[in-house]
């Protein structure tokens, strides 16, 4: 009996008991990379790490084939973590599209709030306001800063360097302390709105902020000072999960992995955005692209965004007060109005309800992320739900080197050579 045989018998009569079916012969499932188990007596070995292991992140899991310690083949599968990021914002208003943002790369809440709310702007060719803007690049280093402190922390303790991770998880709960006066949040923020901000910086928020700043600066000093020469991190960092420039330009690297190789690549100077043509800092590169690069740059660009938010900190003291684009399309009415006037009644009624109503057209925005260049690719069709929305998320091309980076090397050279990566699963999922 043939398999459809089977199914119709067991449909359309009276059920069989299950080992009565015959449903044929099932095909053999394709081994993952075409390489499964080695015959009996050879010396390689196969096995899989993750997806619940401690050095993989989220959903990811790595089968490696192993002569000795040596993999002489590696195929990585990022797994399904099905976050669902463009379809659920598909069925929002484009204001509602925020909170999903906050759940990308987590760690650079801000940041993703920024690059959305630019990509709806840029369709609508509103132009934010001076102090809004100021208030983005300060709420972004923040990221920048907590989404490093995070990496080279995590990177750090999984080499056994457990007191670096303490010290920089310190210094990124500094930082979100911050992150939660200037927004009530401290990880998912959804701070940002289309033409603005949500509120302006608490009073004596420039005092506190500089001096967390120092703190967490005094953090970096430590953790510099307990491993540029550590004898065991050196050997595990040096050297190891190396990738040329080149190769990082053809994967579409960005961001601190593609500096790493010494090309000075970033969104911020290279296609300033925001106010960014107004700030001084520099742009760390790498020379070797290996997992010592990687951390040298993340901890030089944590220091980088404390003198581009000292910078904000002082500029921002002349603008004006204005926090939002005084633009009826997207500004919701004063409240005190709502509640004696039908009309303003009406339009916070309408843009609450309906969503704002975004011209029709596409656009795409991009912004430096921590791990590199994220962009929001939209598509509208006049109506206040976005037809369609597309996210580059900077760590899904890196991820996609990992397999070239970990072959031929060492079983134990795949954790720190992964963890320098900074691969975030919310991000990366498609």
């Amino acid at each position: 009996m043939t398999a459809h045989d089977a199914v119709s018998s067991h449909v359309s009569d009276a059920p069989q008991p299950l080992s009565e079916l015959k449903l044929g012969t099932p095909s053999p499932l394709p081994e993952l990379g075409a390489f499964g188990l080695e015959p009996e007596g050879s010396s390689k070995m196969v096995i899989d790490m993750g997806p619940s292991h401690p050095a993989m992140h989220g959903t990811v899991k790595i089968r490696v084939r192993l002569d000795g310690e040596k993999i002489e083949r590696a195929d990585v599968d990022v797994g399904y973590l099905h976050r669902g990021f463009e379809k659920s914002a598909e069925n929002a208003t484009w204001t509602m599209v925020f909170p999903y943002t906050d759940r990308l790369n987590y760690n650079s809440a801000f940041i993703n709030n920024v690059g959305y709310a630019m990509a709806v702007e840029k369709l609508m060719g509103l132009k934010v306001p001076t102090r809004a803007e100021y208030l983005r690049v300060i709420a972004s280093e923040i990221s920048r800063m907590s989404d490093h402190c995070t990496c080279v922390g995590a990177s750090a303790m999984e080499l056994a360097a457990f007191t670096g991770m303490l010290y920089l998880i310190e210094g990124r709960d500094m930082l979100w302390d911050s992150a939660e006066e200037l927004c009530g949040a401290r990880l998912t923020v959804s701070y940002v709105r289309i033409g603005g901000v949500v509120g302006d910086q608490p009073d004596g928020f420039d005092v506190r902020l500089r001096k967390r700043l120092d703190d967490v600066m005094e953090l970096c000093d430590d953790v510099e000072n307990l491993m540029n020469r550590n004898r065991i991190f050196l050997d595990r960092m040096k050297g190891v999960g190396v990738v040329r420039k080149e190769d990082a330009v053809s994967w579409g690297w960005t961001g601190p992995c593609l500096r790493s190789t010494g090309i000075q690549y970033d969104v911020r100077s290279a296609h300033p955005y925001s106010i960014y043509d107004r700030l001084k800092f520099e742009v760390p590169v790498g020379t070797n692209g290996d997992n010592f690069d990687r951390y040298l740059v993340r901890m030089h660009e944590i220091r980088q965004s404390r003198e581009i938010i000292l910078q904000c900190l002082d500029q921002i003291k002349d603008t004006p007060p204005e926090l939002e684009v005084d633009d009826p399309r997207v500004h919701l009415p004063n409240k005190e109005k709502v509640h004696t006037a039908i009309e303003e009644l009406m339009n916070h009624f309408k843009i609450i309800i309906d969503g704002i109503q975004v011209p029709k057209g596409e656009a795409y925005a991009y912004v430096e992320g921590a791990n590199g260049e994220l962009g929001f690719y939209i598509v509208s069709d006049g109506g206040g739900k976005p037809w369609k929305i597309r996210c580059r998320p900077p760590c899904w091309p890196i991820t996609s080197a990992l397999q070239d980076m970990i072959e031929g090397g060492q079983l134990a050279d795949v954790v720190p050579t992964f963890g320098s990566l900074n691969m975030i699963g919310g991000e990366c999922d498609r």
